[in-house]
């Protein structure tokens, strides 16, 4: 079998960073910054999940608040400016021990080997899995208002959701819809409390309590949204000519299975070192079982994975010299 600890060869970086959300990004620009040759594998566009946020009020240094947009870019930014190299991908197949030390990581395009490895594949929206789901992907149906709410300037749409991505995105869309029902299971919000007020002083929301949505119907383009009373199994047609999906996010860890551990929902296990079982393993941000899923601590531990990288880096230089020493 393999042996990880064993140093690679020259030419691989010292840390492969799969993910370019705020938690990679962090990671990247405290290894480069620490002279690591870093090497980040990205998927569409820097920032993840985060660069499709209209406004970022909750990050420290920003009163006014900051589009996800150009707060990943400026993470970004400064991580080139470390010299932190970014690849752009289209997916990760796997990863796996190399022979000769380190790992191999398995893209669509190339295979990368590295010495240590961070991995923070962030997060995607779940679906609803309701029927015209699928079948109006593109023709009214969305995971995205930042992406898509300049397309309903005058219209009427639906938002299913009752958390802080629910509540934020669908105040958002009333910038450019007329109307906008906010669907959700039970009779009260998960949002934050400033969230909620503000979606209960906007004339242009209706909340329907107590509801899950059933079928998005229509003909070229969506058209309607059925919904039903959990209380009372009334049925309800709301006219609609769009559906945001906000109901929760899956982990972006398939490939992983059967090299990391992942708990019951998909999510890495780590220590609080953010190790993982295989040494110089380690992982952090929204695809981390933890608590909260915010960009704070995504950064918080994109900072740490980083410097737990670069310390096992040191400990494989320390047993080199004493095997040199010896030899």
């Amino acid at each position: 079998m393999p042996d990880p600890t064993r140093e690679p060869g020259a030419d691989a970086p010292d840390v492969v960073i799969v993910g370019a959300g705020p938690s990679g990004l962090t990671a990247a620009i405290y290894a480069s910054r620490s002279r690591l040759r870093t090497v980040v594998l990205e998927r569409n566009m820097a920032g993840g999940q985060i660069a499709l946020t209209d406004l970022v009020e909750n990050f420290p240094g920003f009163p006014e608040g900051i589009s996800g947009f150009d707060l990943s870019q400026k993470m970004k930014e400064q991580a080139e400016k470390f010299g932190a190299e970014m690849r752009e991908i289209e997916g990760v197949a796997g990863f796996r021990a190399a022979p000769d030390g380190g790992y191999v990581v398995t893209t669509d395009r190339e295979e990368v080997h590295a010495r240590t490895v961070i991995l923070a594949p962030g997060v995607e929206p779940r679906r609803s899995g309701i029927p015209g789901e699928a079948e109006f992907i593109g023709r009214g149906v969305s995971w995205c208002a930042t992406c898509d709410g300049a397309l309903y300037r005058g219209k009427t749409v639906a938002v299913i959701g009752g958390g802080d991505a629910a509540v934020e995105e669908g105040m958002f869309l009333t910038k450019f819809a007329d109307r906008v029902y906010l669907v959700h299971r039970r009779d009260q919000l998960r949002a934050a409390p400033i969230a909620q007020e503000r979606v209960f002083a906007n004339q242009k929301v209706e909340l329907v309590w107590d509801s899950i949505p059933k079928r998005i119907d229509g003909t070229e383009m969506v058209e309607a949204l059925e919904v039903e009373n959990v209380k009372t199994g009334a049925p309800r047609t709301l006219p609609v000519n769009g559906v945001f999906v906000y109901i929760g996010q899956i982990p972006n860890t398939e490939w992983l299975r059967g090299t990391v551990e992942l708990d019951e929902h998909g999510y890495i296990v780590t220590d609080g070192l953010l190790r993982t079982g295989l040494p110089g393993v380690f992982a952090c941000g929204d695809a981390r079982a933890n608590p909260l899923k915010q960009i704070a601590m995504a950064v918080g531990e994109g900072a740490l994975a980083a410097v737990q990288a670069g310390r096992y880096l040191d400990d494989l230089a320390g047993i080199a010299q004493v095997k040199d020493a010896a030899g």
